[in-house]
């Protein structure tokens, strides 16, 4: 007679591992966030004295001034603020010498035409005369270390034109004696410190135009 076989011992399940506790989900940061805050009036304040103190160190000309300037004052957001001096040096940087000084302050031309583009430093009055002749003046690339531009242009039987940057504000003073004086230039909301190009403008029998572009028959 066989030998009852001893009943194998039952062995339990083994207990499913414990589960970790459950931990909140990190929120992946929201894409532009930060980028989409929006900028303060004393945030703008700011970058337009810095592109001041970059236009008195060389770095930017008179166009390129009242470009960012006006943009600086539109931004709505940091984002777009920073944008504006993406490309210059910290306000704690080491200055840069200025810019050179311009020598000649005083154009004219008597039965004759003269065509100038200033590149130098501007820290005083122009003076623009054009008797029986033309006088063409581009302050675009000029250093205005002020923001400020004051001259002064008298046209008798002659034509002066002066052309001033995109974004700059004109500020048009003087009489016209059998003569014209108008401002063909892009009319921009004024800020606190929009650059401004202030022209004391006499005409007889003459005309003074100031344009915001080169006229087509500038060559």
């Amino acid at each position: 007679m066989s030998q009852p076989t001893p009943q194998q011992a039952r062995t339990s399940a083994a207990p499913p591992p414990e589960q970790p506790p459950d931990q909140p989900r990190e929120q992946a940061p929201r894409p532009g966030r930060e980028q989409g805050i929006r900028a303060s009036d004393a945030e703008r304040e700011a970058v337009v004295e810095h592109l001041r103190v970059a236009s008195v160190e060389g770095r930017l000309t008179f166009a390129e001034l009242a470009e960012r300037t006006e943009a600086a004052y539109a931004a709505v957001t940091r984002a777009a603020l920073e944008a504006v001096v993406a490309d210059l040096p910290g306000m704690g940087a080491p200055g840069a010498a200025p810019a050179p000084l311009l020598k000649t302050r005083r154009f004219s031309a008597v039965l004759g035409d003269v065509t100038e583009r200033i590149v130098g430093r501007i820290d005083a009055e122009l003076e623009i005369l054009a008797v029986l002749g033309d006088v063409r003046v581009d302050l675009r690339a000029a250093q205005v270390p002020t923001g400020t531009v004051s001259l002064v242009a008298n046209a008798v039987l002659g034509d002066v034109t002066v052309i001033v940057p995109s974004g700059a504000v004109v500020e048009l003073t003087g009489h016209a004696v059998l003569g014209d004086r108008r401002v063909s230039a892009r009319q921009v909301p004024a800020g606190e410190r929009m650059p401004v190009v202030r022209i004391r403008a006499n005409a007889y029998l003459g005309d003074i135009q100031i344009v915001d572009e080169e006229p087509s028959s500038w060559w």
